[in-house]
């Protein structure tokens, strides 16, 4: 796990093994409820560590487990919290719109950002349900929001805040969105996407020699599937995201002779 996914672990379990010694007290502390919301305004963050059951937190922090550490590894420790705060906080603003008269414990709508990045970034990427059944993330986010949508909208009486999934995929649009709006990257990516075909040779060698040492495995296991695409597809057959993906292990100096 990477650094902040494993705080996030720990925190959820050390608030919950709290809730069970000391109850209902610390869960009506804890929880978010729309009419009392602003009376109780720590609650827009707190909710997000409280959880209702053993099998709620479980299913939660296995979905941290796994789609956290990547997700936290391509934005980075900061910009990985900001996501899941403002994910966990949609999550709590949709229900006060939309469930005024229900009361929520969880952090599904953060982690519903969380899995809402990891199919921006990684759409084709196989989820076992189950640990058997295969489907593509792109289509597990599809299939979550269309059940949680009419869920919400029959009011299923399932004890689950459905709209706080909602928000919490809505929330990670959004702040994706502003990030890749106002994100400096940009107008390298553009420049990158320029890469005149002549320099292939001289390029395929600068990223061979990429100094990967330090570099999470998670992200090194990405640098080594685009290396290997380059050898057999070539430079063209890159996107600009893997080009900038890239450029995040070279030395800036070096970046001025990736582009024309």
């Amino acid at each position: 796990m990477t650094t902040w996914v494993k705080r996030l672990v720990i925190l959820n379990i050390a608030v919950y093994a709290a809730q069970v010694i000391l109850g209902s007290t610390i869960n009506q502390w804890l929880g978010f409820t729309p009419a009392l919301a602003f009376r109780h305004p720590w609650t827009w963050v707190t909710h997000m560590f409280a959880h209702g059951s053993p099998m709620h937190i479980l299913f939660n922090m296995i979905v941290l487990y796994f789609f956290g550490s990547r997700v936290e590894s391509r934005l980075g420790a900061s910009r990985f919290l900001q996501l899941y705060f403002v994910s966990g906080f949609c999550g709590a603003l949709l229900s006060f719109i939309l469930a005024y008269n229900s009361s929520m414990w969880g952090a599904s709508g953060a982690i519903y950002g969380v899995m809402l990045a990891f199919a921006a970034f990684w759409p084709r990427a196989k989820i076992y349900i189950w640990g058997i059944l295969p489907v593509e993330a792109w289509l597990l986010v599809v299939a979550t929001t269309l059940f949680s949508l009419f869920s919400g909208l029959t009011g299923a009486n399932d004890g689950t805040a459905h709209f706080a999934h909602l928000g919490g995929y809505v929330g990670a649009w959004i702040y994706l969105s502003v990030m890749e709006r106002f994100s400096p990257a940009k107008s390298f990516r553009a420049k990158v996407a320029k890469v005149a075909p002549h320099t292939e040779k001289a390029l395929k060698e600068k990223w061979q020699q990429l100094n990967l040492e330090g570099v999470h495995q998670l992200s090194r296991e990405e640098v080594n599937r685009i290396l290997d695409k380059i050898n057999s597809q070539g430079i063209a057959s890159l996107t600009s995201e893997e080009k900038l993906f890239l450029s995040n292990f070279v030395p800036p100096d070096d970046r001025k002779s990736w582009v024309q």
